[in-house]
């Protein structure tokens, strides 16, 4: 979302005239943060000083600090670092294009845009055509449907930094998506903290599994992906949707969190393995081709061996072809700061490295038996291998993989569907050669 986020900042500004340019030669500097983890946090600060030290701290040089970590601690950014300027919250991101040309406009102005809104803040169209010189889209776009969670995982700071749940309307979702596919795009991923709970805050939605139905129907829209579902919502009309709709890819992010019912509990997570175990089942009934990347939490407070012998075991039971593991830190306001019974660092770090080196097999085993499979992949963009000193094509299959194609010609252009034959496993990606050109 964060990505997302940034991206529609740089063509909104672009839109408004603004010229990307390198950190010392630029006017306005725009750090977009994340809070879920301390390390990502710490990272604002180490920005903002090395934003200091490359501009020679001139006041003429503004900063922007936005997401997360802005709407934390706000206007606390001001007084020790006074390049910054601006600070908004997700819900002022609508808010920061226009900000900043107010903010050229008078040097002693500063704003705090980190007050939540109601409902769900739309922000104006940066489509293909809105921008002069831009002659086409990127092939893969992503969306939000909503903002905030209502969740309150016990270790999450998503409710505090994102606000509650906020829906988008649907038909301002089918538009942009709609605008999307018209500009070239052919794959689009819906985005929201748990978006099969979309319409859970309001009684005029459509529901999710509604929702996306309508999306895939787009005529030209070839793949759609969603991320991220809680797996206590996947009812069976979000399970039916991988079996009958073919545009809908045959892989899902669905966070696991731990192998443990005794430190799911423990994280306010409100489903069991079992339950966890039964949607899998289904989805895989459905579509017997999908797989599943995941989340884990490493040394929740109160975590002992066992549970995490029964996370590891998960891990295998269910042969995730990634996962995103992380150690556990307290986050400010979160039901689980306040727990005593912390797990050390050392501790932390050595199930972490257990759990990675677990995962990593899991991963190149599914690498490799994609090796002699025929697929189609969505050209992205093309690059040049300084070892072999020619250029490769890189896109995604429908399950997500990372591929990359040496046989190409220069017909092929970013948003190219072409067919491959899958001839090798790199440790996080495949290698193929094109079959046909489409």
């Amino acid at each position: 979302m964060n990505v997302n986020d940034s991206i529609w900042l740089v063509r909104s500004l672009k839109k408004r005239g603004f010229v990307e340019a390198p950190l010392e030669e630029s006017g306005v500097i725009i750090i977009n943060t994340c809070s879920v983890r301390d390390k990502a946090e710490q990272r604002v600060y180490k920005n903002l000083h090395l934003i200091k030290h490359k501009t020679k701290n001139n006041p003429n040089v503004f900063v922007v600090v936005a997401g997360c970590v802005a709407q934390q601690l706000g206007e606390a950014f001001f007084k020790p670092f006074p390049q910054v300027r601006l600070v908004s919250g997700s819900d002022g991101i609508s808010m920061v294009p226009e900000a900043i040309e107010r903010l050229y406009d008078d040097q002693d102005l500063r704003l705090n845009f980190t007050d939540f809104t109601e409902e769900y803040p739309e922000r104006e169209s940066v489509t293909i055509g809105s921008i002069e010189g831009e002659e086409k889209s990127p092939p893969i776009a992503y969306v939000n449907i909503m903002q905030g969670c209502d969740n309150y995982c016990t270790y999450c700071i998503v409710p505090f930094t994102r606000g509650k749940q906020k829906s988008r309307l649907s038909s301002s979702i089918k538009e942009e998506c709609q605008e999307l596919v018209s500009s070239g795009v052919r794959e689009i991923m819906l985005l929201g903290q748990n978006v099969n709970a979309y319409g859970f805050d309001g009684q005029s939605f459509l529901s999710f599994a509604k929702l996306v139905r309508e999306i895939s129907s787009i005529e030209g829209l070839d793949r759609l992906r969603f991320m991220t579902p809680h797996p206590k919502d996947i009812g069976e009309d979000v399970v039916a949707l991988f079996g009958e709709l073919s545009n809908v890819c045959p892989r899902l992010h669905l966070p696991m969190q731990s192998g443990a019912d005794k430190v799911l509990r423990r994280m306010g997570r409100r489903y069991t393995m079992e339950k966890y175990r039964s949607v899998v089942s289904q989805l895989k009934k459905a579509c017997p081709t999908i797989v599943f990347s995941t989340d884990i939490i490493v040394g929740f407070p109160g975590e002992e061996e066992e549970d995490f012998v029964q996370t590891l075991q998960a891990v295998e039971y269910f042969n995730f072809v990634a996962s995103y593991s992380f150690c556990y830190s307290d986050r400010p306001g979160t039901a689980s700061m306040r727990l005593k019974d912390k797990v050390s660092s050392d501790v932390k770090a050595e199930r972490l490295s257990r759990l990675q080196e677990k995962q990593s097999i899991h991963t190149k085993r599914w690498l490799e038996s994609c090796i002699g499979n025929k697929t189609d992949v969505l050209i992205e963009n093309k690059v040049f291998d300084e070892k072999k000193k020619s250029f490769r094509w890189q896109g995604k299959d429908p399950w997500g993989n990372v591929v990359h194609i040496h046989n190409g010609t220069e017909a092929i252009e970013a948003g190219s569907m072409v067919s491959v034959h899958v001839t090798q496993a790199n440790k996080f990606s495949l290698s193929a050669e094109i079959v046909n050109l489409s």
